[in-house]
């Protein structure tokens, strides 16, 4: 194997794996930047010796046995190692957590000699499945803690457990690295600063720090699925790293309903990326899409990740939540073959039962779109009207576009195509703000 398919190799084993041995070096260090240090550091050794001796028959094993040994390495020399024997108590548990001086060998042994890791590390103690999971489990819900801002919490869930590069992100968010990198050190610092614990929330504070995780996954997906700025429409890295999250955490959570809410959400509007762009990257909106290009195998996925939360809502003798909501609307276009089978009726009533369980003025202008297509656009534009003195809608664009439409739909041509010139001001997104003025562009001459 080359140097270059070598590298190649490495990265995607480092992508999928990643996540896995920050979680355990975590939950041995409770410090989770110095678990990703050391991990960066196995990574290291990984880019010096494979491109020599080849990969591994378990490359996995490889990298976490060495990533182990970084931080029993680290213990020793900080003379924490006494210490850490006193927390995690039973020597049992400190086989499972830090490793024994056989281990320690084991790995010296695979790492210098390469014989026991070209044979799959068959010497090195492997964590349970239920370890591993336990382990993902903690690192998703540290990265999405409170303590940290939201721009925060999306570059080390990124970083940490999408295994991106901050060269990565800051090309996803259109941001420079060194802000990214700067978040990312502030909010590792801020967590070992604030003692937040290597742990998932027991009691009444799951549901608050669960809804903070929810959020930052499905912000990573909008992110990609409609970009704020730049001259892309989508993003679709963030999309499949959002979903890939989202699957994940399900696995490990899987009596939540809103989990599986969310990954009905984003499953079925992932499905409609193939068509949500023209070959030349033109944005083509929903309704005029071509539902064949939809793909099937995500929506399946999504309607059957929807079914499992309203069963599991309905077996907790709870309400839907906002995801499973906005799911079932998503799922309504999901179902109809063509845009004019679409149940408006049915999507403006779940608008309504969403609005009332999250009020709010994104929630209210989405409403006012279903409402105008269930019952005409004179009835969204009531809606819509009540909006505009909301402080949060003062600069959203989609406040006046979607205004436009309605007034273009009522023949209120010329107040149309001042509505559409505000949304092209206001969008930052370029392939938005040409669809915008196209949008001028018809009100002027009149098509």
């Amino acid at each position: 194997m080359s140097a270059s398919s070598t590298h190649r190799a490495i990265e995607a084993v480092w992508r999928i794996e990643s996540a896995k041995i920050i979680g355990s070096l975590a939950r041995m260090l409770r410090d989770v930047g110095l678990a990703e240090e050391l991990a960066q550091d196995a990574l290291v050794i990984a880019l010096e010796r494979w491109p020599g001796r080849g990969v591994p028959e378990n490359p996995a094993a490889w990298l976490m046995a060495a990533a182990k040994r970084r931080a029993l390495d680290w213990l020793r020399r900080s003379q924490m190692l006494e210490r850490k024997h006193q927390e995690l108590g039973p020597e049992i548990e400190l086989q499972h957590e830090i490793a024994t001086e056989e281990f320690a060998a084991a790995v010296d042994e695979a790492i210098d000699a390469g014989r026991r890791v070209q044979s799959g590390v068959a010497e090195v103690e492997v964590e349970s499945e239920a370890e591993v999971s336990d382990n993902l489990l903690r690192l998703i819900f540290t990265s999405c803690h409170p303590v940290l801002s939201s721009e925060a919490r999306v570059a080390l869930t990124l970083r940490l457990l999408g295994g991106l590069t901050t060269d990565e992100i800051a090309r996803a968010f259109l941001v420079p690295e060194a802000t990214v990198a700067q978040r990312i050190v502030r909010a590792k610092r801020s967590l070992t600063e604030a003692h937040v614990p290597f742990e998932v929330p027991r009691g009444d504070a799951l549901g608050e720090r669960l809804s903070s995780v929810l959020a930052v996954l499905y912000l990573i997906f909008n992110e990609g699925y409609a970009a704020t700025a730049g001259q892309d429409w989508m993003r679709p890295m963030l999309c499949e790293e959002a979903l890939r999250l989202g699957r994940i955490l399900a696995e490990l959570m899987p009596l939540e309903p809103e989990v599986h809410g969310l990954v009905a959400l984003m499953e079925i509007q992932a499905s409609r990326t193939r068509a949500r762009t023209s070959p030349n990257g033109e944005p083509i909106l929903l309704l005029e899409q071509n539902r064949a290009r939809w793909d099937q195998l995500l929506i399946g996925r999504g309607l059957a990740a929807l079914e499992r939360a309203g069963n599991l809502s309905h077996a907790h003798g709870m309400h839907n939540g906002p995801y499973t909501l906005q799911a079932a609307i998503a799922a309504c276009h999901a179902r109809a073959r063509t845009a004019v089978e679409t149940d408006w009726v049915r999507i403006a009533a779940i608008y309504d039962v969403l609005a009332e369980l999250t009020p709010s003025p994104v929630v209210e202008l989405n409403r006012a779109v279903a409402v105008s297509m269930a019952y005409g656009p004179a009835a969204g534009l009531e809606i819509v009207d009540a909006l505009i003195d909301e402080p949060a809608l003062k600069n959203y664009h989609l406040l006046p576009s979607v205004r436009g439409d309605f007034l273009y739909r009522l023949g209120r041509i010329d107040e149309a195509r001042e509505a559409f010139k505000r949304a092209a001001e206001l969008t930052r997104n370029a392939r938005e703000r040409e669809l915008l003025l196209e949008r001028v562009a018809s009100c002027t001459d009149g098509s």
